[in-house]
């Protein structure tokens, strides 16, 4: 596949080659095979060279992609209101994964504090350490923030994770006329190419009718994400009380294995230029795949935990009140308010952010006021 994308610095192209050498001897000290997400794995998290482990810039103008808490402050300030009412159920702590720029954390803090709601501890777990030097710049007026580099073994509050579940490493499965096989990733030449093995049953039994799909039907599971998801519900089930608020791409299972999603759902992202090919300069490129939120809600509520509602980012932000926050601006302040109402605009509208992100909310001795109940799509899990 040739792509015509911007040229790395040689810094850049050296740090990718370093990369591409260390998962070649992955693979041939794995007999010559490994599959796609471990491949995915050390593309982005390999210690100093993966994509968010090593210290190229991933947000804003200069990196690779937007996100919505650099949009505007208005997102932090929507999720502030609900975290309010639940930590009042649970615990004045919050618990962030992947914090991105801290850009959010500051929002929600900033926001917390003109409400007179104190926060006793912000938490955050994040395996870049050059994101790890930006948040600690941005969020040096707030000394409750910590950073932890696993998760807690419990905890009571609100956990947050905004674009955090895309980015865990996927398997590929594929449909042949000999069944179900994995696509995993060997060397032809010195180059990465995807090869098939059969598949673990294991790896396909979340994919609704997975046996009526059409040979050549390639998709992605995420046993990796799954088990995140136990994890935190384990965590919070051990605290007592929570809730934990998942921001992301994706939909349930039966949207997400449909005929028209035949090839999957992966993505790159280099320089905000979105590509499919995951062998372009390992490390230098974000890999990511939609989240199926099926099998997320069903790992959460395997751990002990409560699904506390699911619904389109638009519905969650409209009825968490963005509207109200964005009058804060009047709109006689005509530049103010229009740069304002567009930045909504982009998060809510369906052309936009607005349907294709969801919010998966699920806890345990919490819930949700009742006004989110309006536009709750749990049923579509």
């Amino acid at each position: 596949m040739q792509l015509h994308l911007p040229e790395p610095s040689l810094d850049a192209q050296s740090a990718s080659r370093a990369l591409h050498d260390l998962i070649a001897s992955d693979i041939d000290a794995r007999s010559g095979w490994i599959p796609f997400a471990r491949y995915m794995e050390q593309v982005l998290y390999a210690p100093g060279l993966g994509y968010y482990s090593g210290g190229a810039a991933k947000l804003g103008k200069d990196g690779d992609f937007t996100t919505a808490p650099e949009i505007t402050p208005l997102f932090g300030a929507a999720l502030a209101q609900v975290a309010a009412g639940l930590m009042a159920q649970s615990a004045p702590r919050i618990l962030e994964f992947g914090a991105g720029t801290g850009k959010l954390a500051f929002d929600i803090l900033s926001e917390l504090k003109s409400a007179g709601i104190t926060v006793d501890s912000y938490q955050i777990v994040d395996l870049s350490g050059e994101l790890r030097a930006r948040q600690e710049e941005t969020l040096r007026d707030f000394p409750q923030v910590s950073w932890l580099d696993r998760m807690p073994g419990s905890f009571s509050g609100v956990v947050v994770g905004n674009e955090v579940l895309d980015a865990m490493p996927v398997h590929l499965v594929v449909k042949t006329a000999q069944g179900w096989m994995e696509r995993g990733v060997c060397l032809s030449d010195g180059r990465f190419v995807f090869a098939d093995r059969p598949c673990d049953a294991a790896l396909t039994a979340q994919i609704p009718d997975a046996e009526e799909l059409p040979e050549g039907y390639l998709t992605e599971v995420h046993p990796v994400a799954a088990g995140f998801m136990h994890s935190l519900a384990a965590m919070i089930a051990a605290g007592g009380a929570g809730a934990a608020i998942l921001i992301d791409y994706g939909f349930p299972a039966r949207e997400y294995y449909l005929d028209q999603r035949s090839q999957g759902t992966l993505m790159c992202h280099y320089r905000h230029h979105a590509h499919p090919d995951p062998f372009y300069l390992p490390g230098l490129q974000d890999v990511t795949a939609h989240v199926d939120f099926t099998a997320m809600a069903r790992a959460a509520i395997d751990g002990g935990l409560e699904l506390l509602g699911y619904t389109t980012q638009a519905a969650f932000l409209l009825d968490a009140g963005i509207g109200d926050l964005l009058l804060r601006t009047s709109p006689e302040e005509q530049l103010r308010y229009l740069k304002q109402a567009n930045a909504v605009q982009k998060l809510v509208s369906p052309a936009e952010m607005g349907e294709l992100f969801k919010v998966l909310v699920v806890g345990r001795n919490a819930a949700l006021p009742g006004k989110f109940a309006r536009n709750d799509r749990s049923h579509r899990l």
